[in-house]
């Protein structure tokens, strides 16, 4: 399997002084300005210094590796090849275990400690986008820039694919982690974490509010669609490094802020190219997700959506001012937040 970039070396981030990006400056040209006044100028300048995209890039290499070594076809192979199809997918951003990866380097764990836990997260997001796109729930035609998993494999083989992706990864964090980096008390909250996320009253519990279609839910369906994987990733992150129960809390606050800033975003980003659109042609040609779920665009138009998204901003940064202590360490964090908003570079093999 062909990794979306190479890295040869995965040295540390490299820091460089810089101009702001522009907010919400999407590659066709689309672009939607949020205010930055919910944000202190001291965190914005931090994300501004740090250069996120070589950070997020090598560890995108790191972990494609890893994951394709987690995920080897064994019998039966038609299982482990629709597997493989959604967890290796060339246009996957890698988001929750690169969060992962950073929340636990920023209390000054060692990454190696967090690569199990990290593919495992990436494992638990793949198998829940599979479900996600299934005919019975949103019934999405495509995903991460290819045809979606029932599309290819079949409905039944894509049920087995996400089932078999679930415990893989609980089992990959117990089988690979470090004894020595990680004590056993801190990896159980880890795994106790992951089944909290995908869970009854999780993932799953945002899914059926979504195909209900229930009036005024549409924040809690985000927090938990979108809200508790970016949760997830911070905290077991956390609790990786050996963060306090404080220190956990405010994580908790920071990963669902960005989870759920990163969907409205994209919400906001889609709705401008549909306007943007005016050949009739174009339309019609142009495979479109039949989404059936709400969003802040959806239920409350463009600008309130802006509106959700910048307050979503300026909460995320106020919880990581708690790690000033921390220097260096929080920058990667920080850029996170505007990466979210303003999606200044793109990461992942574009196709």
């Amino acid at each position: 399997m062909a990794f979306s970039m190479v890295i040869l070396s995965p040295s540390p981030p490299r820091l460089y002084l810089g101009k702001t990006k522009p907010i919400l400056q999407h590659k066709t040209g689309i672009r939607c300005s949020l205010s930055s006044s919910s944000s202190s100028s001291s965190s914005t300048q931090i994300s501004t210094k740090f250069d996120l995209r070589t950070y997020w890039k090598t560890l995108i290499a790191e972990i494609n590796q890893k994951l394709d070594e987690a995920v080897s076809v064994q019998y039966p192979q038609q299982i482990y090849e629709a597997m493989r199809y959604s967890v290796l997918a060339h246009a996957a951003k890698r988001a929750p275990p690169v969060m992962c990866v950073a929340a636990c380097e920023l209390f000054g764990g060692n990454r190696l400690a967090a690569f199990p836990t990290a593919c495992a997260l990436e494992m638990v997001h793949a198998a829940s986008l599979i479900h996600d796109d299934l005919p019975c729930m949103d019934d999405d035609p495509s995903r991460r820039g290819q045809p979606s998993n029932h599309t290819v494999f079949g409905v039944d083989m894509a049920i087995l694919a996400g089932d078999a992706l679930f415990p893989l990864g609980f089992r990959h964090i117990v089988s690979h982690t470090p004894a020595d980096l990680v004590p056993e008390n801190r990896l159980l909250r880890v795994i106790a974490e992951m089944a909290r996320t995908v869970g009854s009253t999780g993932m799953a519990a945002g899914q059926f509010l979504d195909l209900e279609g229930r009036p005024n839910s549409v924040k809690f369906i985000q927090e938990k669609k979108y809200g508790e994987m970016g949760e997830c990733s911070a905290v077991c992150g956390g609790l990786l490094g050996g963060a306090g129960e404080d220190e956990i809390e405010r994580l908790r606050r920071y990963g669902r802020a960005v989870g759920v800033l990163y969907q409205v975003v994209d919400d906001v980003l889609e709705k401008k190219m549909q306007r943007e659109e005016t050949n009739g042609e174009e339309k019609r040609m142009r495979k479109k997700k039949k989404k059936k779920g709400k969003s802040y665009v959806g239920v409350y138009g463009v600008e309130k959506a802006m509106e959700v998204a910048e307050e979503l901003r300026g909460k995320a940064k106020r919880e990581l001012d708690g790690f000033e202590k921390y220097g260096e360490r929080v920058f990667p964090l920080y850029s996170f937040v505007d990466y979210a908003a303003d999606r200044g570079f793109s990461v992942g093999y574009q196709v």
